[in-house]
């Protein structure tokens, strides 16, 4: 035998693992239950002064077929909501010029705008704020960074039958004229 032959009668490869069944097991999916949301066409405001912060709501928004207006102030947002009527407004509270708790009080007083369902978002660390916030009006409050399922799940929070955004109770949330 030669010394070729020799390594291969001496070499066997390993033997293969046995086989064991297993059952195939279906998916997880990230999500425990269907998310509902916003009608296709649902108007939502966004009112913030970073760039970076509209440009991820608003793909956020458009990628769920729902269309975007955007203000970089509260006044610029005021006028925005009093003209167009959104469905939905996000309100950052640290803008330029007026801040966010006098631009949710004004839109609160305003007729036009007084049921527009309000979440405010910032960027702030005081946990006191989401108290002032519901307080004087607000529907929701969420902290700067966010992810796109705590998006979605505050505005799922406020859809009704007809997947419209809507307040959940104006009076209780002080939006009554008289209270703000």
């Amino acid at each position: 035998m030669d010394f070729f032959n020799r390594i291969r009668a001496w070499w066997r490869p390993a033997p293969e693992p046995e086989k064991v069944f297993e059952p195939e097991v279906e998916s997880t999916d990230r999500r425990v239950k269907e998310r509902r949301n916003a009608a296709p066409g649902t108007r939502v405001l966004i009112i913030d002064d970073s760039a970076t912060i509209v440009a991820l709501l608003r793909r956020m928004m458009r990628q769920n077929d729902l269309v975007t207006l955007e203000a970089g102030d509260a006044e610029a947002g005021i006028e925005i909501a009093r003209g167009q009527v959104p469905d939905l407004i996000f309100l950052d509270i640290v803008l330029p010029g007026m801040n966010g708790f006098a631009a949710l009080r004004a839109l609160r007083r305003d007729p036009i705008t007084r049921d527009i369902p309000i979440i405010m978002i910032s960027g702030n660390e005081q946990a006191t704020e989401e108290f002032y916030v519901q307080r004087i009006g607000a529907d929701d409050f969420m902290k700067k960074p966010f992810s796109r399922a705590e998006v979605f799940a505050r505005i799922e929070r406020l859809l009704d039958d007809e997947q419209k955004p809507r307040r959940i109770n104006p009076v209780a949330t002080g939006a009554e004229p008289e209270t703000v």
